[in-house]
């Protein structure tokens, strides 16, 4: 993994100096420490952070260039399937400096222009620049699995791995945008293309950009097809799994440094110190985060895989991020970012970086297979579509007239939720299974003048688009798909990435192989989610090789005791920071409603923990990104 940047002048007198590209890398410098690059000519000028991982040699620090100069490259990521298209392109004549996976990419862009992205198997984000046609092309991998913001301003073009590079540039101001905020409290992240930055834009992910004479053409190059479908029996399908998982794993073993796997008690992660298993020939590294409270801790089931393949295990305990961790989560993560395990991630990340540079990891089993409840609960939820939605709103409106008395009830307040939830479209309901600050909410939240300022933000519409665009025949394929698109690119990736750069450690995740998540994707939804059985085929194929005390136990999540942490070891600072004059002083929130998020908790009359945790994640980001001061002054 590498980081990487980059800055053009429209201005073709106006030269890029290498001061201010060394400028910009130094912000990168924990997702590359093995070493440094800077290319320059004229008015253009890219930069590269390495972390080494293939080719340890020098010949292949970057920028790259081919054999010309003419196309020069800096580049983020691995391509697994590098060895197979370099003999492809010596075959046209194309001539290699080093055996690095980079100069494939430079050859393969030479050869095929963008159609290089659709025989690309891998993770990536890179820039090349073309000297013959003064082109700069910008391209995310499918699932952006690696990151890339840029920003276009009046007479220059920046672009970064981390948003901290672009901003190392003074020309760009740190103006928070008010439209991502909103985004940040619906959903817990920000979606691109925005940033929480007004001017600078995230490149989706499946998405190419170019840069020519100043003007900008983006375009996307791949998206998963859920039809037309395989006929094929499930016993089949379970073995075509077998190779294909057994595959994706193996490619990811490709390493000239230690590699390890972060095994978290799931049944995914489990998968693949299996298959892994199956690769090596000494004991593999595995490594799990748990906490002291039991009812969030899954290290006991990390135990049965790693003992089952007596793997070299190691285990760290998490404790309230008080003073250590929270102020480092929030500037490696340059946004926002509410997904609490982010705490553990980067807890985890940091000790297995003492023993490996690579760590495998089961990312995306769950959008794949349908891992999650709220498949199930969209899909029972269908069955309530047989009324109008006019007849549920006249239901919601009905309960929501009876006496205060009654208003007050538990059951009857549950009651009112679920029928106003059922008065929404499909794609509108799917949101309010996950989302974070409801709609009603943000609002009562909001100043007048933050209301008006975020005039036409709609982060729901992002589902529904979603769910529009997607070919799925099938409620939960459709799902599935969305949260491909959505959840996994812009929250659970996100995660990945920061928590593990943060350290200069490499995560790859073999169900997020493009080639197996199109095999899944065209099979039968009822092979993912059989009635009430999540990840059906996942578990069929894993019997015998994943202890049975993992295959059939309860989905317990990634999750952190924040009730308890707001109530205990981050109440004060909780307090103080988001119920502050300074706080305050932004005009984003209604004091008193905060007020009363925190009285609510704290007495235990209602879970206000994600909001709360957003909103502190929220203010903190501020004093550390708009204030330019110290998070905790």
């Amino acid at each position: 993994m590498c980081g990487i940047c980059g800055k053009i002048y429209f201005d073709e007198d106006c030269s890029v100096t290498t001061l201010e590209l060394q400028v910009m890398a130094n912000t990168l410098a924990h997702r590359g420490p093995d070493g440094s690059g800077v290319w320059v000519d004229g008015n253009v000028g890219l930069a590269h952070r390495r972390l080494a991982i293939i080719d340890l040699r020098v010949v292949a620090n970057q920028p790259m260039s081919n054999e010309d100069g003419s196309i020069r490259i800096t580049f983020n990521g691995e391509i697994y399937n590098f060895r197979e298209l370099r003999a492809d392109l010596e075959a046209r004549g194309h001539i290699f400096q080093s055996n690095s996976d980079t100069e494939v990419i430079v050859h393969a862009y030479e050869e095929y222009g963008r159609g290089c992205l659709e025989r690309l198997r891998g993770m990536f984000a890179f820039a090349i620049w073309n000297a013959r046609t003064r082109t700069l092309f910008l391209a995310r991998d499918r699932l952006g699995k690696k990151p890339l913001f840029y920003f276009a301003g009046r007479d220059r073009f920046l672009f970064g791995s981390e948003i901290k590079a672009i901003l190392a540039d003074r020309s760009v101001s740190r103006q928070p945008d008010p439209i991502a905020i909103d985004h940040f409290l619906a959903l817990g992240y920000v979606p691109p293309p925005f940033t929480s930055f007004q001017g600078i834009r995230k490149l989706p992910a499946a998405h190419w950009l170019e840069l020519c004479n100043g003007r900008i053409e983006i375009g996307r190059y791949w998206k998963l097809h859920y039809t037309p479908k395989r006929k094929i029996t499930l016993t089949d399908a379970v073995e075509e799994l077998r190779w294909r998982l057994a595959e994706a794993v193996r490619l990811r073993l490709v390493s000239d440094v230690p590699l390890g796997v972060f095994l978290s008690g799931g049944i995914d992660s489990g998968a693949v110190v299996a298959y892994m298993a199956q690769e090596m020939d000494r004991p593999i590294r595995t490594f799990s985060v748990g906490f002291e409270d039991a009812a969030f801790d899954e290290r006991p089931f990390a135990r049965l895989v790693a003992q089952r393949y007596n793997t070299d295990h190691t285990e760290l305990v998490v404790k309230a991020p008080v003073t250590d961790i929270l102020p480092r989560l929030v500037w490696f993560y340059d946004e926002p970012f509410s997904d609490s395990s982010a705490v553990p991630s980067y807890a985890i990340a940091e000790l297995t970086r003492q023993h490996v540079t690579v760590v495998l990891n089961g990312d995306g089993g769950d959008e794949n297979f349908a891992g999650y409840d709220r498949y199930i609960i969209d899909r029972q939820t269908r069955w309530g579509d047989v009324l109008p939605q006019g007849v549920w709103r006249h239901v919601a409106a009905t309960l929501r007239r009876l006496p205060a008395a009654l208003q007050g009830l538990q059951s009857l307040g549950k009651l009112t939720r679920v029928t106003e939830t059922m008065a929404l479209s499909p794609a509108h309901r799917y949101v309010r299974w996950f989302g974070r600050l409801l709609p009603d909410d943000r609002q009562t939240l909001y100043t007048e003048a933050f209301s008006s300022a975020i005039t036409g933000s709609d982060p729901e519409a992002l589902f529904a688009d979603a769910f529009r665009q997607s070919d799925a025949e099938d409620c939960t394929d459709a799902a599935l798909d969305v949260d491909v698109q959505l959840y996994l690119a812009d929250d659970i990736l996100v995660k990945m990435d920061r928590a593990t750069m943060a350290h200069s450690l490499e995560a790859r995740s073999p169900f997020l192989d493009h080639s197996l998540m199109e095999f899944v994707a065209s099979l039968p939804s009822n092979f993912k989610l059989s009635g009430m059985r999540k990840k059906h085929l996942l578990k069929r194929m894993l019997r015998g090789q994943v202890p049975d005390g993992v295959l059939h136990r309860p989905k317990m999540g990634f999750s952190v005791p924040l009730a308890r942490w707001f109530r205990e070891e981050l109440h004060e600072m909780t307090h103080d920071i988001i119920l502050s004059p300074r706080a305050s002083g932004r005009g984003y929130f209604q004091p008193k409603v905060i007020a009363t998020l925190l009285e609510e908790h704290c007495t235990g009359q209602k879970d206000q923990a994600e909001n709360l945790w957003a909103l502190l994640i929220l203010e903190l980001w501020h004093r550390t990104f708009i204030d330019g001061k110290s998070a905790a002054s």
